[in-house]
């Protein structure tokens, strides 16, 4: 028991008599809310996630290994997962988001299914990759970011005459399971049949109608707007999917940004440039294609350390769904 010397919080001193009682109440799988209540109940986010990064240059030689050991076919989704040191029983990259670095070979595919947790990808280099979402083929490129929102089927592959493709995949799973509300199918044929894209008109799904959004229109949006570019519904003006978003940080030559913290989880991966981030304290330098995570409540900031080049971060996370459900809250933290 965390006991707290403050009026309002639990302060029960343990005696013989209440630990028989504790005995008792735990046979009939009952408990003393004052035994935990301060655990429960912090004064603010007590996050088990731990600022955590992931350096290209360190994880590139496992991920290049995988097709060597493991066929397309056999593992469904072959994928090496980030998972972060204290959230390895969700699997969680973060808080409750999932993220993970998928490789594909020439002529290999995925099988069509869906699921309940919704998806995005964050094309790091290849040619020739492509994503079905209800039966439309998009074509991908470097850094070109693509939805396949919960409940859609989606399959996804490299063109036989294309190269090695290598993508970053984000899911809200851990979300989904800690909700005990996650549902996986299987399509009925192996792979969707293509077909021309569908009508937007009347669009009433949750979630954008767009599902693909190319680097070089995204780029040039964010050097329009000069430090953030968030991926929206262009129907609503909103974010792309009910439980995640996804947004392009420019960092100019030189720049610090100002230190905050907010509810809600993030990870980003670096599309260009090199800097640093200090999270929690503690001070990440990346460089491109390196992916770091940000837990929810920790002070932090970023910064392009160059003299001579932008530094642009490409990040998703949870704030939807805190905005949802009347959790969110942001501020700015004194130096």
């Amino acid at each position: 028991m965390k006991r707290e010397n403050i009026v309002g919080r639990a302060n029960v001193e343990d005696t013989p008599e209440l630990e028989a009682y504790y005995r008792e109440l735990e046979a009939r799988e009952l408990g003393a809310l004052w035994n935990v209540a301060n655990e429960i109940e912090p004064w603010f986010p007590q996050p088990k996630s731990v600022p955590t990064i992931w350096r290209w240059r360190e994880i590139e030689p496992l991920v290049r290994r995988a097709p060597q050991l493991v066929t397309a076919e056999k593992a469904a989704r072959r994928v090496v997962m980030l998972v972060n040191p204290g959230r390895r029983e969700w699997s969680a990259a973060v808080g409750l988001l999932y993220s993970g670095i998928q490789i594909m070979n020439p002529g290999e595919f995925t099988s069509a299914h869906r699921h309940q947790a919704s998806a995005l990808r964050f094309v790091m280099e290849g040619r020739g990759a492509y994503t079905v979402v209800e039966g439309e083929k998009m074509q991908l490129g470097a850094r070109d970011f693509v939805l396949t929102p919960n409940g859609t089927w989606h399959d996804h592959g490299v063109d036989a005459d294309g190269g090695q493709c290598v993508w970053q995949d984000g899911l809200d799973i851990p979300l989904m399971n800690s909700l005990d509300a996650n549902f996986y199918e299987v399509h009925p044929e192996v792979v969707q049949k293509p077909r021309e894209r569908r009508s937007r008109k009347a669009w009433k799904r949750p979630y954008s109608p767009v599902f693909l959004y190319r680097w070089d229109e995204s780029h040039k949006a964010l050097k329009k707007n000069g430090a953030v570019y968030e991926y929206t519904n262009p129907l609503t003006g909103g974010p792309v999917m009910p439980t995640m978003g996804a947004r392009l940080q420019l960092l100019r030559k030189g720049a610090v940004t100002k230190r905050t913290r907010h509810t809600g989880s993030a990870i980003y991966q670096v599309a260009e440039g090199r800097g640093w981030s200090e999270i929690g304290g503690k001070r990440f330098d990346w460089e491109e294609k390196d992916v770091f995570c940000v837990p929810s409540w920790a002070a932090h900031r970023h910064a392009n350390g160059s003299a001579t080049e932008d530094a642009v971060l490409f990040s998703f996370n949870d704030f939807p769904a805190m905005r949802s459900l009347a959790l969110w809250r942001e501020e700015q933290v004194p130096a």
